[in-house]
This record gives C-alpha cells, structure tokens and sequence, in this order.
C-alpha cells in the first residue's frame, strides 16, 4: 500500500486528506493519506524518515514549510523562488522539494478566467507572504509587466520586490484603494476576508474594463472582496481552485496517478466547508 501524509503543527483544519482520499476512492488505488501533527522540532527527522515509516512523501502546511525546504535533498525551481516547500515526495532515495501553489494558483486562474492574457499585464498582488511570493514567481514567468506588491508592512513588500527584481515593484499599503482603475488583475493572499473578518478598502467605483479580482480565501467561499468586485460588474475568481490544483502534483508523485479536479470534488469540498451534507 502506497502511503502519503499531511504535517503541520497544528494540522487538524488540514483538508488535504479530504482531497486525496477522494481521488484514491476515485481511481481505485490502494493507498492511505492521513494527517500527523509533527512539532517544529521534529519536523527534519520526521522528513528523514519518510522512506523508513513507509510514506512515499507528504504535504507540509505552516509553519513547517520553511523547515521542510531545508531538509531537502533537492529543490525544484517553484520551492527555490519561494524559499519554502508544501509537497515532497522520494526520487532514487533523495527527498525532493516543490511549492505547488504557483500551480495550482496558475492553473486555477487560467480556468476561472480564459480571457486573461498575462503578457503584459498590470498586476497588484497584496501581501507578502509565502503565498504572494507564490502567485508572484507565477505571474513573473507567464509574462506580467508591472507586478506592484502592497502589504501592511512595507518593508515586506520591498524584500519582496528585491527578491524577485523588475517587473516586481512595492507600493505602500494605502496606495491598495485605487488599484481596481489600473490593475488587469488584482489577487489578494493575505487572510483579510477569511471567515468574514476585515475589508481590503478597495474603491470599485470605476474599476478598469475587464479586470480580474482573485482571492486564495476560500472560507467563506464568496469573501467581502469577490462581493464587491461581482456588484462592480467584475470577473472573480474565489480561492478553492488553488487548492484542489495545488494537490494534483504531489498526488501524482506518490500515487502514479495524474488526477483531474472535478465538479464532484469542488462540491465535496464545498459541503465540507459549509457543513453540510452531499
């Protein structure tokens, strides 16, 4: 039996094994995914020991991501740019590291919104976190233009932009209200709007024509931001996706399984946050 897992400390909110268990069901593989609170501290040997305890790799939620691209053997391009790994697995018995979120952000947007062309595209990301930088080295490579990162503490915005060099730029926090006139996309990775909390203060009140608005908050499913920019006329792209694409690649790795994010699974997920039954 094929074996993968999900760490964090703490990692009960985890939906991975969720995901996961629905595409092994789906596909008829004999395999297990479950979750395992693992302590900062423990986090490097639990890594080491993957190939020993029978684990063909794993996610890794915060705050171990960190420590997880330390532990590794070697990295793919998507870790290196983020400083941080969510999925590892085994390759001729080195442990390899990847972030999956610009995957699975990119591959989500695409879908969501098939008419975007980032090629030259203006684009505010507000946050600069794990996530922003993410997004940011996705968007870096499809081609944006002008890439104006804005967090609540500038001087995390900067190291961002630095980071990553032009197009990549820092603007300060106030300077978020007004990008809805210029932006061709807007994405928001910051946890403002999770569960309802807070407001981003942007003004819709005339957004430019066709722009995007994005954000990887997926409870509630519909945030403040996405409320506003749809009454805007805008189109919105809600943060789900990004989750289930973000586990595609990892399954693939551990499972030989290449699986397809469906209807069916957005809505077991769906019920899952909501509360209620399928």
């Amino acid at each position: 039996m094929k074996r993968a897992c999900v760490i964090g400390w703490p990692v009960q909110q985890s939906r991975s094994p969720l995901i996961h268990g629905h595409w092994l069901a789906r596909y008829g593989i004999d395999g297990l995914y479950g979750k395992i609170a693992v302590a900062p501290g423990e986090a490097a040997d639990f890594l080491r020991a993957l190939a020993a305890n029978g684990f063909a790799g794993c996610n890794v939620t915060v705050p171990l991501k960190e420590l997880a691209f330390a532990a590794a053997d070697a990295h793919e391009p998507s870790a290196v740019a983020v400083g941080a790994a969510n999925t590892l697995w085994l390759e001729a018995g080195k442990l390899v590291a990847a972030n999956t979120d610009t995957y699975g952000f990119m591959t989500h947007l695409a879908e969501a919104a098939p008419g975007l062309d980032l090629a030259g595209a203006r684009v505010a990301v507000l946050g600069a976190g794990g996530a922003a930088r993410a997004i940011v080295f996705g968007l870096q490579t499809a081609g944006a233009d002008d890439i104006v990162v804005m967090n609540r503490t500038h001087d995390r915005a900067r190291a961002l932009a630095d980071a990553f060099g032009p197009p990549v730029r820092a603007l300060p926090w106030e300077h978020r209200a007004g990008c809805p006139a210029w932006a061709d996309l807007i994405v928001n990775t910051t946890t403002i709007g999770m569960k309802g909390d807070g407001t981003l203060g942007l003004d819709f009140s005339s957004p430019k024509a066709g722009t995007i608005v994005a954000d990887i908050v997926y409870v509630p499913l519909r945030t403040g931001l996405l409320h506003d920019a749809q009454a805007a006329g805008l189109t919105t792209v809600d943060g789900l996706g990004m989750l289930l694409h973000q586990a595609v690649p990892g399954f693939e790795r551990w499972f030989g399984v290449r699986p397809e994010v469906t209807a069916e699974l957005r809505r077991t997920i769906v019920c899952d946050i909501e509360g209620s039954a399928c």
